[in-house]
């Protein structure tokens, strides 16, 4: 059988995500389609530093590829050359930027796929572009799309993250340093996001986790990276009634198994919302400028906290709405009410196992 463009069976195919980790995380479905429909293909992916985590343990590939972010003119073109020695026959490159079709181009593979929203010359370096339809399409959907643009059957799937056994044992080490046993109900809050106009604020954050500690009764833990320790002590210092952190202190796929355990995860619309999701924990994930029918954590029992305001004016560049912007318009009763739903929705499942 041949897929539509017209070749045979792909030997090597090589999927190129060159964003960030939520990014790469969403496009784990198409792997898992290619891998249905070309069970043999040696199956590669190449992602930016720091993201590989989220496929290193994907049962699907074969081989993760991180590319290189060097000043060295030479070390860049070393690098392609190295992805034209593989000799892909096929690429599916899921960025939608410049320097990921350029590498695409330079696999010589026969056929390339990718997208091009912004209608830019990297269009002319693939055999195929993407014709994506207006309005809010969800990115997971999104990325099914180009291997639709080939004729290629996809699976109905959720993004899939794997971790390993001394993943679970850390997470569960952790746990029990910040005073969480085995089995009990906690909540994950994570006040991190890549930039500050996607930030809930700190004091609403420390009055969310008063209410689900003081008036629900739930232990709350603080997550996040180095990055995040300056909001999380901002946090703490405002929290009356006790504060648990282990901010910086979980790699990425210990905090993927720690995730797993949790009763719900809260947070801004970041990497660890998708991982959270992709755990199979229920979400209530606080959205500004980014639309959640598009961005929103993937599957069923997640809860979204959105005010609507066209930021296009202004993303990513900033915001220049300060005290008005879009996360500061999030009151803290607005957040409450869904945590409360889902709580409610996971105590009583639990009652019926």
């Amino acid at each position: 059988m041949k897929i539509a463009v017209g070749i045979g069976e792909p030997q090597r195919i090589l999927v190129i995500k060159l964003r960030y980790l939520g990014d790469v995380l969403l496009s784990t479905p198409v792997v898992a389609s290619l891998r249905a429909r070309f069970p043999r293909a040696s199956l590669s992916m190449l992602v930016n530093p720091g993201t590989e985590a989220m496929i290193a343990e994907n049962p699907h590939l074969d081989e993760v590829l991180v590319v290189v972010r060097s000043p060295s003119p030479l070390r860049q073109l070393q690098f392609a050359l190295g992805l034209r020695r593989r000799r892909f026959d096929l690429v599916v490159d899921l960025t939608d930027a410049d320097r990921a079709a350029i590498l695409s181009r330079f696999t010589g593979a026969a056929i390339r796929v990718g997208f091009n929203r912004e209608g830019r010359w990297r269009g002319g370096l693939y055999t195929h572009v993407v014709p994506v339809p207006e309005g809010p399409v969800p990115m997971v959907r999104q990325h099914l799309m180009a291997l639709e643009r080939l004729g290629i059957r996809v699976a109905a799937s959720h993004p899939v993250l794997r971790v390993r056994p001394q993943d679970e044992v850390a997470a569960g080490a952790a746990l029990a340093k910040a005073g969480i046993e085995d089995e009990e109900r906690f909540v994950g809050v994570h006040p991190g996001a890549r930039w500050w106009f996607k930030s809930w604020p700190a004091e609403r954050f420390a009055g969310l986790i008063d209410h689900v500690q003081g008036k629900l009764g739930v232990k709350v833990v603080l997550l996040g990276a180095d990055q995040d320790r300056e909001i999380a002590e901002v946090i703490l210092r405002r929290i009356g009634t006790g504060g648990r952190s282990l901010v910086g202190h979980l790699r990425m796929l210990e905090l993927a198994a720690l995730l797993r355990r949790a009763t719900l995860f809260v947070g801004n619309d970041n990497g660890p919302m998708h991982i959270a999701a992709a755990m199979g924990t229920p979400v209530v994930g606080l959205f500004g400028p980014s639309d959640p029918r598009v961005w929103g954590p993937a599957g069923r029992g997640h809860a979204t906290v959105y005010k609507g305001i066209d930021c296009r004016a202004c993303f990513p560049r900033g915001c220049r709405r300060g005290e008005e912007n879009c996360m500061r318009l999030i009151g803290l009763e607005e957040v409450i009410a869904p945590v409360e739903r889902l709580l409610e929705q996971s105590s009583k499942g639990a009652g019926t196992r």
